[in-house]
């Protein structure tokens, strides 16, 4: 077995996003790999996305996904939408069904090169979510961040979209909250035994919204799929829009736009958006050590 295995630098909406071709082999991109990975600012990433072979009759692949500080993670949109587009260069396929520890996700590929994924359905019992206390609506839980007469985050939306979110809904700009400050703060509270991506939500119509995310396992990031979802979802929910909006991600590079609808018939979440590919190379998926493609870096040249 190779030491190396081929991988793509890719992003959605800035979201930055590591595709690794685990296919054919029997171990996996490390958690050592994964921190020795980010600590470059060429490899930096906020998931990984490992293709390996599929388990299940049906699927066409297993997805491992890695969060930047090497812990495992469930669930990431916008990761996905990037093995789509890099499967279907390889393949020609345009639809594609993938599994995760968090269940079965279905993605296509449109003419236009817009990606939409089929992110399931939302869990809303607080001990799925999970969170530390029982509340028998976890569309609005007792939580702030701040002074008790007035505090500067409070009463989030909270749900799982395979992974836990809370949504915390904002009057002003996202970007004017200290979110490096307050994000780590949340992410590790105790109410949220299994960690949290946190999210700011400023309605800006009843069919658009601006988000900002600080991202479990990753910190800022400058765009999170499954939050988009979880706000999308939380905003309807909370009766503050109607089941399709269009999520302003403020933090992208540009400020990037996911179309999110919750289906009414079952209830499943589709996200869709773009991805990138930037550049490829090769990476040992023990240790992390990696190489750009010599014809890259020639042209480069």
């Amino acid at each position: 077995m190779s030491a190396t295995v081929e991988f793509a630098k890719m992003n959605g909406l800035g979201n930055k996003i590591l595709v690794v071709d685990m296919r054919g082999r029997a171990d996996k991109v490390t958690p050592a790999a994964a921190i020795a990975l980010n600590a470059h600012p060429d490899t930096a990433f906020d998931q990984i996305m490992a293709i390996h072979d599929p388990r299940a009759q049906g699927t066409d692949a297993w997805i491992d996904i890695l969060n930047s500080d090497g812990s495992k993670a469930q669930a990431c949109g916008n990761g996905t939408r990037c093995v789509v587009q890099a499967l279907a260069a390889e393949t020609g396929k345009k639809v594609f069904t993938f599994q995760t520890v968090a269940g079965i996700l279905n993605a296509v590929e449109h003419d236009d090169g817009t990606i939409s994924v089929d992110m399931g359905k939302p869990v809303f019992d607080w001990d799925k979510i999970p969170l530390a206390e029982e509340f028998h609506d976890t569309s609005r839980i007792e939580l702030q961040i701040g002074p008790i007469d007035s505090p500067v985050l409070h009463s989030p939306s909270t749900m799982s979209m395979g992974n836990p979110h809370a949504v915390f809904w904002v009057d002003r700009d996202v970007m004017s909250f200290d979110l490096a400050r307050f994000g780590p703060l949340l992410e590790n509270h105790p109410m949220f035994p299994e960690r949290a991506n946190i999210t700011l939500a400023q309605i800006t119509s009843p069919t658009s919204i601006t988000t900002r995310t600080w991202e479990r396992g990753a910190g800022l990031t400058l765009a999170c799929g499954s939050a988009a979802c979880a706000t999308a979802v939380s905003a309807a929910r909370t009766g503050r829009t109607g089941r399709r909006v269009e999520i302003h991600v403020a933090s992208a590079k540009p400020p990037g736009i996911l179309s999110i609808e919750w289906r009414d018939g079952d209830d499943h979440v589709i996200m869709t958006g773009p991805a990138e590919w930037e550049w490829s190379g090769t990476l040992d998926p023990s240790s992390g050590s990696w190489a750009r493609d010599q014809a890259q870096e020639a042209e480069a040249q």
